[in-house]
């Protein structure tokens, strides 16, 4: 096959071949061929500026030989130091060099919103080691030494907290967060540093209706994308399934109309979405809900999915993210919930938190990848532009795979200088690599233009690519 022949398949003989393809991907593992609630593909050029762009979904891709997307599974790391209460309806927020940690503690609470519910908070300076700071903010138990910075009923059920990165937010509002029940409703409150919180209106934000559910995390935050808040909270999809709303608002206090986005397959229960903007390319929402089987004793299991700006979620990919594993401790209601938001915990490792207080890791970016076997495969993008002047990728393959990236124009035909034969062959595991051609790795002729991607991939995975300045 030449460089371009992808480019020229007959449409019908492509899909049959992708088809097969994608059949045998998934046959070797947690590969992903399209599922019917996957949108579909971008149309025209796609304008990517000079931002992050990861293979969770099927946005960039328009064609497919021999390779197919790739859930990846997180690992679990060794226990943490100092651990907290409980990490149920946990919230980590990263804070420069600080990690915030927000978890309820029900010091035997007999119903949801309870009197004895408190709302405690830890700090960390690398995600591992943890401590308990003695705040002396709030007297429990005749005692003001302890890490509590809410004892107000209902809200320290699911008080919610999340770092307002809004480009002109008050100094007294950098931190913001949503609580409440169904009997009180949504109330938002406001913190100047993440521990000393005050009501931003005595009166709830966001209104009940007989379809909704507000007693989990009721999850917020600013979209830079959107540039507006954007918040994500539970409902009762045809009054039974649990399910997600979406709403958004610009000033926090006055909310739209909430739309279902309907993300669950038949018969599935989506609990708590922990839907929030991924760090490296906040225009890409990811969502590690909790998904609920009350016909297998009430047993739970962790989901990935993604979402672009105020689009629908991304399916892709259908099975568990995290599974209960070995312990029997896990395969029971409420043994799987995992914390708002995947922080760094260093260059090349994210993480994600779960009850009761266990810490998952993952390679930056390495939620999913574009990834091909041992037969060699290709992918081919939509039309795009770009307005910076490298490629970097973050890429992975064994000792015996490659990687290799052609820039064609938007008919298919290999750009001069940039064909696959004049690419620099890549084989390694690097977070950040540029991609070199024999003449360099300068893309300033080509920056601006439409121009479609072409990788070559044997024993390799892609997981993210970047066109920075």
């Amino acid at each position: 096959m030449t460089d371009s022949a992808l480019s020229h398949l007959n449409r019908r003989h492509w899909l049959a071949q992708t088809s097969a393809a994608g059949l045998a991907l998934m046959a070797q593992g947690r590969v992903a061929s399209a599922s019917f609630t996957t949108p579909e593909p971008a149309v025209g050029v796609i304008d990517l500026e000079s931002r992050r762009e990861l293979f969770v979904d099927r946005f960039l891709i328009d064609q497919l030989q021999n390779v197919g997307l790739k859930l990846h599974e997180p690992r679990l790391a060794p226990a943490m130091t100092e651990p907290a209460n409980n990490m149920e309806y946990g919230t980590i927020i990263k804070d420069g060099d600080l990690f915030r940690l927000y978890t309820r503690d029900g010091r035997g609470a007999k119903f949801d919103g309870d009197k004895p519910e408190v709302t405690r908070y830890c700090e960390s300076r690398d995600g591992i080691h943890w401590t308990k700071p003695n705040l002396g903010l709030i007297e429990i138990d005749g005692s003001r030494d302890n890490n509590v910075i809410l004892h107000e009923s209902p809200f320290c059920h699911n008080f919610c907290p999340m770092l307002d990165l809004r480009p002109d937010v008050p100094a007294d509002q950098r931190f913001k967060a949503l609580a409440g029940t169904v009997k009180s409703m949504l109330y938002a409150f406001v913190s100047p540093d993440g521990i000393h919180w005050t009501k931003l209106s005595n009166e709830p934000v966001i209104r009940y209706t007989k379809e909704y559910a507000f007693d989990s995390q009721n999850v917020s935050f600013w979209s830079t994308s959107e540039n507006c808040y954007v918040c994500y909270f539970r409902h009762f999809l045809e009054g039974k399934l649990r399910s997600v709303c979406r709403t958004t608002s610009s000033d926090f206090l006055t909310w739209t109309e909430p739309v279902p986005l309907k993300p669950n397959f038949p018969g599935e229960h989506i609990y708590t979405t922990l839907t929030h903007p991924y760090f490296r390319a906040p225009h890409i929402y990811v969502a590690t809900p909790t998904r609920f089987h009350p016909e297998r004793g009430e047993s739970t299991d962790i989901l990935f999915m993604t979402a672009r700006g105020d689009g629908p979620y991304d399916r892709t990919f259908r099975e568990a993210f995290i599974r209960p594993g070995l312990d029997p401790d896990r395969w029971g209601n409420r043994s799987n919930y995992a914390a708002l938001n995947i922080v760094p915990t260093s260059v090349e490792e994210m993480s994600i938190y779960l009850t009761p207080f266990r810490r998952f890791v993952m390679r930056t970016d390495g939620f999913a990848s574009l990834h091909a076997g041992a037969d060699a495969g290709e992918m081919i993008s939509h039309p795009l532009r770009f307005s910076g002047h490298r490629l970097v990728v973050n890429y992975s393959t064994s000792a015996g795979g490659v990687l290799r990236v052609e820039l064609q124009d938007s008919n298919g035909q290999s750009l001069p200088g940039f064909s696959l034969t004049d690419c620099m062959p890549l084989t390694g595991d690097k977070i950040e690599q540029t991609v070199r051609w024999k003449s360099g790795e300068d893309l300033s002729t080509v920056t601006g233009k439409t121009v479609r991607m072409r990788i070559a991939m044997q024993e390799a995975d892609l997981f993210a690519f970047q066109f920075p300045a």
